[in-house]
């Protein structure tokens, strides 16, 4: 492998091209800000894999979809790794952040200019860009379940918005970063680097001088040195502050990692369901500390969530077309961590769930299965090691001594809080609109920022957010 070189001047580099990093390129972009976007994955066309499919793991998901953080138990975890980042990947939900939690987190962390009234406004603008809609249909059988379940048992559910455009026959087309934000930034002027690493910002005082990044390209690797006047990091909720403690950014850094908990089930019908998109009922009769919902359901992910139950599943697999999952989950009490280790590739993320998070699991986990059989399922596969498969009502019981901290196979799409944001110097890396704390040029910009578990999808939060912080740039320098 050959390696050249080339050094570049602009007046801002931003470090990743998700819900933070896109919104943040465009709106710079559209102000005649000179943008460079790194990114460490490819440039896929959206349209180029299936959804949910094996090659979408192997394009689109960072180590191919297997990342997990150190715990008991562990939690698996997904992060996109190309242009678009994780809206690439997920299922397009969107939902605003409760007000009471921007109450709350506006107090506890000193944020400044973070009431709802406020991000309502900057929400409203972001939906608007991503086509943000409800189904104009009627919800597809897998989805129906959940509400049927909900009101059989007297519980509030709702239909999330996604951003999603629909053609005249129904068909919808997520609107993902690399269909709407990154063509903006691109016509804006914005140059798009794929397949790039940045590996350190070298500092000098209180600025940051350099971004130090390895792009490869046909077989050869380039290392790419770029001077710019304001660095935006958003690289998400692990790789944000892995790259800051690599470049020795430290205090409050990495630290107060929070993930939605979430454990599956595989429900069988006595009528095929879908299997093409991601079920938008939820229920929230005990949100915002327990929700539930539908998950992706190939016959790939069917078959994952069978194999963790103590019952021979191999009926139930051949008849996957009538099988669903579903999941439950949690606003967790416990925070994890972030640690960029000296040899180390990728960082070590640690979380333990305390007892009372899996006490919720459990209870939610329960909650799901009592919706799931008032729906109409005759069979349920929890993803718990030899896990006992439940046909009615008095045997969900078992359930809860089967799911302990050995047993529990527990995964997350929503990480955030590594980075927080605030005035309160003791518990936030980065002020009120992501700057750095004691740093001149050094912003951060993507869901890190977030102090804690919205307890629902956080893009919306993430987008509206990162809109908020970038004006906020533009107005003051």
């Amino acid at each position: 492998m050959t390696q050249s070189s080339s050094k570049i001047d602009t007046d801002v580099v931003v470090i990743g091209s998700g819900a933070g990093g896109a919104t943040t390129a465009a709106v710079l972009a559209e102000a005649g800000r000179r943008v460079i976007v790194l990114e460490e994955g490819p440039w896929v066309d959206p349209d180029s894999v299936e959804p949910f499919s094996l090659d979408e793991f192997v394009a689109k998901y960072r180590h191919h979809g297997s990342s997990a953080t150190l715990g008991a138990p562990p939690i698996a975890y997904a992060e996109g790794c190309c242009v678009g980042g994780s809206t690439e990947i997920n299922s397009g939900l969107w939902h605003r952040l409760p007000d009471y939690l921007a109450d709350d987190w506006r107090r506890r962390y000193r944020i400044d200019e973070f009431d709802s009234d406020v991000l309502d406004g900057y929400a409203e603008r972001v939906e608007a860009w991503q086509s943000v809609s409800l189904l104009p249909t009627e919800p597809p059988p897998s989805s129906a379940a959940l509400r049927r379940g909900a009101d059989a048992l007297g519980w509030r559910s709702v239909e999330f918005p996604r951003v999603f455009t629909f053609g005249a026959d129904g068909r919808g087309t997520k609107q993902t970063m690399t269909r709407t934000l990154i063509p903006r930034a691109v016509a804006a002027g914005a140059e798009v680097v794929s397949d790039c690493r940045v590996d350190r910002l070298v500092r000098s005082g209180r600025r940051t001088t350099e971004v130090w990044a390895t792009r490869r390209s046909d077989g050869r690797r380039e290392r790419v040195v770029i001077r710019p006047d304001h660095v935006f990091v958003c690289g998400g909720a692990v790789q944000t502050p892995a790259l800051l403690q690599r470049s020795g950014v430290r205090r409050n850094i990495g630290v107060g990692l929070r993930v939605h908990p979430t454990i599956k089930l595989a429900a069988r019908f006595d009528h095929p369901v879908d299997h093409d998109d991601i079920p938008m009922h939820r229920i929230i009769e005990f949100a915002p500390n327990i929700t539930i919902g539908g998950s992706a359901s190939r016959r790939g992910h069917i078959a994952l969530t069978l194999a963790d139950s103590d019952a021979d599943f191999a009926e139930a697999l051949d008849d996957w077309r009538n099988v669903s999952v579903y999941y439950t989950a949690i606003r967790s009490e416990a925070a994890g961590r972030v640690v960029a280790l000296p040899g180390l590739r990728a960082p070590v993320v640690t979380y333990r769930l305390t007892s009372g998070d899996m006490s919720r699991i459990a209870r939610g986990l329960v909650h799901l299965g009592e919706a799931l059989l008032a729906a109409g399922a005759t069979e349920l596969y929890p993803s718990v090691v030899g896990g006992p498969v439940v046909r009615r009502v008095d045997e969900l019981v078992e359930w809860w001594d089967a799911l302990d901290r050995a047993r529990a196979n527990l995964m997350t799409v929503h990480l955030t809080s590594s980075v927080r944001m605030g005035e309160e110097r003791s518990l936030t890396g980065v002020d009120s609109y992501g700057a750095v704390h004691d740093l001149d040029n050094l912003r951060v910009n993507d869901a890190s920022l977030l102090p804690d578990a919205p307890g629902v999808n956080p893009q919306a939060s993430i987008m509206s957010i990162a809109l908020r912080n970038t004006e906020q740039f533009l107005a003051t320098t």
